[in-house]
């Protein structure tokens, strides 16, 4: 049923309800693409992101994205998109989420039923415990393959990748500075640049990626 706006404390910080006793199917119906997510059949409204937040969501993005236009394997998708993970019962909206032509679980309009290949989130002030520890547990009970957590203000990075037991285990950048996964090949994310402040534009994107993948102007 629709509830009064209200504040309510969940976890580590104040977020509002927008509605309670909401199914999934209502929950997609009504307030898909509103920036909430559906936990424990609560709608919550998530806090607006900084601009930091989502210049860095944008970069991310544009630096997958110019990947796959170069090695089409897969997809970046942007929230608001809805997941539906196997054995989690809320449904969440990650800052960005990857899906590569291999992940056999379908992608509809406006969610994906199943898990994607790889989560990413950006930790912002009022998300702390949500990121790191609520959502952890989520991605790794519905089965993401690997989760990127990036914290700006603490110039902090970890990737978690499921082992063989069904359990995150923490990886890092390697001695070079750059994070590098087997499910993107030849793909590598060079940690610093994500701290810079303004972060490269599209162009300089686009010219790191063909560096990166060996690929020469056409």
């Amino acid at each position: 049923m629709l509830a009064d706006p209200r504040a309510v404390h969940l976890g580590d910080n104040t977020e509002v309800v927008l509605a309670t006793g909401v199914s999934f199917e209502d929950y997609l119906e009504r307030f898909s693409g509103l920036h909430c997510e559906l936990v424990e059949g609560k709608v919550i409204q998530m806090s607006p992101a900084s601009r930091e937040h989502n210049n860095l969501n944008d970069y991310l993005g544009t630096l997958v994205s110019a990947y796959f236009e170069l090695r089409p394997i897969g997809e970046i998708i942007s929230q608001p998109f809805t997941i539906k993970l196997p054995n989690v019962e809320a449904k969440r909206e990650p800052d960005l989420l990857i899906v590569l032509e291999s992940n056999p679980h379908p992608v509809y309009s406006t969610y994906m039923d199943g898990p994607p290949d790889i989560c990413i989130e950006i930790v912002s002030p009022d998300s702390v415990i949500r990121d790191r520890e609520a959502k952890l547990l989520e991605y790794q009970t519905g089965g993401v393959k690997e989760y990127w957590l990036f914290d700006r203000e603490n110039q902090d990075s970890i990737f978690y990748r499921l082992n063989a037991d069904g359990r995150y285990v923490a990886h890092y950048a390697e001695a070079d500075g750059s994070y590098r996964t087997p499910l993107l090949p030849g793909f590598a994310l060079e940690i610093e640049t994500l701290w810079r402040s303004p972060l490269p534009g599209p162009g300089a994107i686009v010219e790191a990626v063909r560096l990166m993948l060996g690929v020469g102007e056409a």
